[in-house]
């Protein structure tokens, strides 16, 4: 079963926390699907009127926040262990060279690399860690996460919404325009299929008059 096809089979309240939970523990630094889920959930609030599209944006908001943070204080007080650890456990994610070039871009933009990494994956499952283990001052650490938290989960949610709408109507209007067209043709091909098939029989009639 897909995700969108799992949340639609659930309670809204349930696809609110889902949404948070799974934003927030991706934002640990455990390799989740967080934005797979929160563009489904944001689909499926375009297609169910149950789903309030507001309070995806805003659980997936305060999800990215928390996470975010609580993943700043583990990695301020064991980063490095961590990080060989998770490195062990997943190599594709975690390894030395991905741990360097993200070192290397946090000691070059800070506060930009916490706010802008939560519109990049591989950024967005270790900006609170790697901030917590390079001993980012904290309250600009939140005030970067905040505002990336709210500006990637909000506009993620208002884009994807407002696009399946759109689509949703468009769909609509094709499906009618659609079933018009196809009436249509149909009247069509039977009036010249029959038009043909009158001349076919008419011929042999005429041949039949002209050897008598």
């Amino acid at each position: 079963m897909h995700i969108d096809q799992w949340l639609e089979a659930i309670p809204p309240i349930s696809v609110y926390l889902i949404v948070g939970a799974v934003i927030m523990i991706e934002s640990l630094g455990i390799p989740l699907p967080g934005e797979i889920v929160l563009v489904s959930a944001a689909l499926l609030a375009s297609t169910h009127d149950a789903v309030n599209p507001l309070w995806i944006g805003i659980l997936a908001s305060a999800g990215a926040i928390i996470g975010d943070s609580i993943g700043y204080f583990i990695g301020k007080t064991g980063g490095q262990r961590l990080f060989a650890w998770a490195g062990r456990k997943f190599p594709k994610h975690f390894g030395p060279t991905h741990l360097a070039n993200a070192e290397r871009i946090f000691d070059k933009r800070g506060v930009w690399a916490v706010f802008l990494g939560r519109f990049i994956a591989f950024l967005r499952i270790l900006a609170g860690p790697l901030a917590g283990s390079l001993r980012m001052h904290y309250p600009k650490f939140l005030l970067a996460n905040a505002a990336g938290g709210i500006v990637w989960a909000g506009g993620t949610t208002a884009a994807v919404y407002y696009l399946g709408v759109v689509a949703e109507e468009w769909l609509g209007r094709f499906s009618k325009f659609g079933l018009l067209a196809a009436i249509v043709i149909g009247v069509v091909v039977f009036f010249v299929m029959k038009k043909r098939l009158g001349r076919n029989h008419a011929e042999p009639e005429k041949q039949e008059e002209t050897a008598a």
